[in-house]
């Protein structure tokens, strides 16, 4: 074979699988904290945003230097595989622009400056196109500091979601199953088993997402999906939390207090609750919240806190025990990792946190595997309460991107057999 034909044809070949590749989240070093995206309702969670409305992202630097960041946005199939679209087609403006709107903290230990970001503004005016989206910030140095998914959905399809009990007679005690009964607003869509793909999110989590259901019936106008099997989630536990709006005071979860450089908070020692009956204990299903007390902007004013966890758990062989929940966009990494205590037989953790209202869990990581157990240390019973969000995409034959035209969501409060 020709030698610069070999040599195209293995770059073209690069090429070709480069630009499939599944897109994953980076997440941020240890110096860049509180990543949340807000609305006029939330903050934290999952953003799943209208055709329309805005995006607000905002971080925190604790360098102190008043560092530039710059954001890029880039469009995705439902897959997270790149989409054909190029950028003038999904996005209305410029990207790769400097976020100009930050603030340095204020009558705080800890100092950070806080970026926010708005969109649409004066360079980028918005989104053109309804899908997966990820924008990902860099620094002055063109380095990748972080990224995060979010989703833009038109308002084309109804999503009617209802939580039961598993219909598996071994799990029925431990799973909830999310039946789907998606209508189309007169819109006919060509061959719904190949062009609609769907995905469910529980509590804001990507990591356990169920992709790839296939309408299991279809009813006039109607796609029904009733699985016994293939669409249900380990019902997990109510999340731990603790409220620390007040650093000077113990307040809701925190035993006690001290101040060094920093102060520092101590939460009341966990047990281990897989083995123990389940108990109603609202939370905000994994989410947090940056709030304070007597002061008027969380933003600036809120300082930063050193949380001290602890597990009262035997010394386990084969795995490791991680902290887990939105505020760590559900991360398992060194930092979230626990050491074992002999000791206090307790596993310990201290991690750097905005105050504020947090809910978290502790989860086990197989060290062969690499598995990921939610329930090993907290359980899992079918009555607990947890957020559902279904997103539905649509890719008509010859369409050149999956459109996000559906969007629904519940809760297992009123979970039903």
């Amino acid at each position: 074979m020709n030698k610069t034909f070999f040599n195209f044809l293995t770059l073209f070949l690069f090429s070709i699988s480069s630009f499939s590749q599944v897109a994953y989240e980076l997440n941020p070093p240890d110096f860049i904290k509180t990543v949340t995206f807000k609305s006029n309702t939330t903050q934290g969670q999952l953003p799943v945003l209208k055709l329309g409305e805005p995006l607000m992202l905002e971080f925190d630097a604790l360098t102190g230097n008043e560092e530039d960041f710059y954001y890029v946005i880039e469009h995705f199939n439902y897959d997270w595989t790149p989409s054909n679209l190029v950028k003038s087609e999904y996005l209305k403006g410029l990207d790769n622009q400097r976020i100009l709107d930050y603030e340095n903290s204020f009558n705080t230990y800890q100092i950070y400056s806080h970026y926010n970001l708005r969109i649409p503004n004066q360079q980028t005016h918005g989104f053109l196109k309804s899908g997966n989206y990820m924008i990902s910030i860099y620094d002055d140095y063109d380095e990748l500091m972080f990224s995060r998914k979010f989703m833009v959905y038109e308002d084309i399809a109804n999503v009617g979601v209802s939580v039961k009990r598993s219909r598996d007679v071994k799990v029925i005690a431990e799973k909830q199953s999310v039946d789907l009964v998606i209508t189309t607003n007169g819109t006919n869509l060509n061959n719904p088993l190949e062009t609609i793909k769907t995905v469910i999110i529980q509590n804001n989590n990507l990591n356990t997402a169920i992709t790839g259901l296939k309408p299991q019936y279809t009813l006039g106008n109607e796609l029904i999906y009733r699985y016994d099997t293939e669409s249900a989630f380990w019902g997990g536990n109510e999340y731990l939390y603790f409220e620390n709006k007040d650093v000077r005071a113990a307040n809701v979860g925190v035993q006690y207090i001290e101040l060094g450089d920093l102060y520092h908070n101590y939460l009341y020692t966990n047990i281990n609750r897989k083995d123990r009956p389940y108990t109603y204990n609202p939370d905000i299903n994994g989410n947090f919240l940056v709030t304070i007390i007597d002061r008027d902007n969380p933003d600036i004013e809120a300082d930063y806190v050193m949380v001290h966890f602890s597990l009262l758990q035997d010394e386990l062989k084969t795995k490791d025990i991680h902290v887990y929940g939105n505020f760590n966009y559900f991360t398992i990494e060194p930092l979230t990792q626990m050491i074992y205590n002999p000791e206090s037989n307790r596993y310990e953790i201290t991690m750097l946190l905005k105050q504020g209202f947090y809910n978290y869990k502790y989860v086990t990581v197989d060290r062969e595997t690499g598995e990921l157990d939610e329930g090993a240390i907290s359980g899992n019973f079918w009555e607990t309460e947890n957020n559902y969000k279904v997103l539905v995409y649509y890719k008509d034959l010859g369409a050149r991107y999956d459109r996000l035209i559906g969007f629904g969501e519940a809760t297992s409060e009123n979970i039903t057999n």
